[in-house]
């Protein structure tokens, strides 16, 4: 079944550039994937490898260190990492990261952090959630209070995070907190905390999920970190709340856009197994049900690869709104919950087992629907545009 899944938005160099990418991911990473998912991530060292070949920051211009590319270039890494179930390295949080500090940040703190982003040197996190407050990102707890003594009028940080994606790895930590706790959304600031010898700063458990194995997902604590005046994002008190939402729309395509390699990879491996396992004398493809769940599952495909398509390209022109890119969050995620199921069922009882890699999709699909707002924010995102 050869099904055309060429993006929209990808050209010649953009191929050459996946090339690239590919030879970086089935020589650095899926070697080493299984190691990771024992220990619970990555290390360093293969953050310092993708910097040194450009893989970081591809869309951080180039006098920030960056590639100099845009979206698209992200897009390659995501797509072929997804492909093949590798979620232990996640570059997309990385880019998220060095995406506030380029939108935000001021001209000192992008010189400052973004080039040693780019170059592996410093793994980016954000630390939003908390033990009480997920989607609420009003109900955040952490503090920052200004400091009393001193000339710098720095701030003292006291709080708790988890599910911080990058935690435990994480040199540099863009940190959620309250700095005006009468004000709600309004009193919310984002400060940054380099993690390096950092006192008061403490990285829990790398917690124990049902998927995501090799990804460093952590819990941080701060208790009476201090920071300067100018770890403040964008040197402005206040402003938290606004910068996180404006960036959603970058995440949230991100999410859409791995569902879908995912799927895609999930269905070749798919199709290449029911190709060669045999059952009553001959190879599974040739019956009805199997060619029509692979019918229905390249049809999945096809339509959301022409919708993710357009969130890419409308991205990179600067014109996609924060409701589309929810619903490419919400799409995406349902529709690799089905795909992935389906997928599984036509591997039988292989499908449950852990060295396939339909086995891995299966469990890392799931948080999918939860993270980056869950798909009933999406709903309610969606709901208030109509």
């Amino acid at each position: 079944m050869s099904i055309d899944f060429r993006r929209s938005w990808s050209d010649e160099d953009l191929e050459l550039y996946r090339d690239n990418v590919v030879r970086f991911v089935e020589t650095e990473v899926l070697p080493h994937d299984e190691e990771a998912r024992k220990r619970g991530h990555v290390g360093h060292e293969v953050w310092r490898k993708a910097g040194a070949l450009g893989l970081l920051c591809a869309d951080i211009p180039e006098e920030y260190g960056g590639a100099g590319g845009d979206f698209r270039h992200e897009a390659v890494v995501y797509e072929e990492m997804s492909r093949r179930a590798l979620t232990g390295m996640a570059t997309s949080v990385h880019a998220i990261v060095a995406h506030y500090f380029l939108n935000h940040g001021t001209e000192a703190q992008k010189l400052h952090y973004l080039p040693r982003m780019a170059r592996g040197e410093l793994v980016g996190a954000i630390a939003m959630t908390e033990p009480g407050a997920g989607s609420d990102l009003q109900g955040v707890r952490t503090r920052a209070e200004k400091t009393k003594d001193g000339k710098d009028g720095g701030y003292l940080i006291n709080g708790s995070k988890t599910f911080i994606t990058n935690g435990f790895l994480a040199g540099v930590v863009l940190v959620v907190a309250k700095t005006d706790p009468t004000q709600g959304a309004k009193g919310t600031s984002i400060l940054i905390v380099e993690t390096e010898g950092c006192k008061g700063f403490r990285v829990g458990r790398v917690l124990d999920k049902i998927g995501m194995k090799a990804q460093d997902t952590s819990e941080l604590f701060f208790d009476d970190v201090r920071v300067s005046a100018d770890a403040l994002l964008g040197g402005v008190e206040g402003q938290g709340f606004f910068q996180l939402m404006s960036d959603l729309p970058y995440e949230r395509t991100i999410i859409g856009l791995s569902a879908l390699a995912t799927m895609e990879g999930a269905y070749q491996a798919t199709l290449d197994y029911v190709r060669d396992r045999k059952a009553f004398g001959k190879p599974i493809v040739e019956f009805q049900n199997t060619r029509f769940k692979l019918a229905e599952i390249a049809t999945q495909i096809k339509v959301g690869r022409a919708f993710i398509d357009r969130c890419v390209e409308d991205l990179v022109a600067g014109k996609l709104d924060t409701a589309t890119a929810s619903m490419a969050k919400l799409w995406g995620s349902e529709a690799q919950g089905r795909v992935i199921d389906e997928c599984l069922q036509l591997f039988g009882g292989y499908g449950f087992m852990n060295e396939y890699m339909v086995a891995r999709m299966y469990a890392d699909a799931r948080v999918q629907r939860i993270y980056g707002g869950t798909n009933e924010i999406m709903k309610e995102v969606i709901a208030r545009a109509l």
